[in-house]
């Protein structure tokens, strides 16, 4: 059985401070593997689908799911759809299983009632909201009963994942490596997309940060 309670230091040095979302996600994790019955991801046997979005209020719970699963970005083995909500769906991709795990809605809507959430809102920083506030709302998540997630199965499921490209070449501008894929062709020379001033990435357009470059 995998304890989320054992990831909790690993996790907050990964995440960087302490709050509820990242070991929310420690939890929620935590149930999806012991239903599908399955150790941490190694490599690519387990992927991850995350219903947050990019600028989501609890995007940390993220991290906390990362952290149990063995599901990284850096192994592209988990993604987001972008959806807004809080569940997770863990697939088994060798037995091609999945477990979609949801927190309480009405338990999650009362734990952004809590004064760390308020303190939050206002923009102070989580690091700055002393142990007293963050520590119990901590261990209430850790403490949650599995009774206040829903479980769904999925029986017949598995995500076909891109194999990684390996062709790249240097920018003929900057001289910066570049995968194959992301690079752009302009008057026969290779470029890179910052180079050949591409507004669309791969991935189409979606909100980001706004770079401001000091003049």
């Amino acid at each position: 059985m995998i304890d989320s309670k054992k990831y909790l230091d690993i996790g907050f040095q990964f995440h960087g401070h302490k709050c509820p979302a990242m070991p929310l996600g420690l939890k929620a994790g935590s149930i999806a593997m012991n239903k599908l019955d399955v150790e941490r991801s190694q490599a690519g046997e387990l992927y991850t689908i995350l219903d947050l979005g990019d600028f989501h209020c609890a995007t940390c719970f993220a991290d906390g799911v990362q952290v149990i699963t063995g599901c990284t970005y850096g192994k592209g083995n988990i993604s987001r759809s972008h959806k807004g909500k809080f569940s997770l769906t863990l697939i088994d991709q060798k037995n091609r299983k999945g477990v979609k795990v949801t927190p309480s809605g009405k338990w999650l809507k009362q734990a952004f009632q809590s004064e760390f959430m308020e303190l939050r809102k206002k923009g102070i920083p989580p690091q700055e909201i002393s142990s007293e506030i963050a520590d119990p709302l901590i261990e209430k998540v850790l403490n949650i009963s599995d009774d206040n997630f829903s479980v769904e199965i999925i029986p017949d499921i598995n995500i076909k994942v891109p194999p990684h490209i390996w062709e790249k070449d240097l920018c003929e501008e900057c001289g910066e490596l570049t995968v194959a894929e992301y690079g752009h062709y302009l008057d026969g020379k290779f470029l890179c997309k910052d180079c050949a001033e591409m507004s669309e990435g791969i991935f189409g357009k979606r909100r980001g940060p706004i770079i401001i470059k000091n003049t």
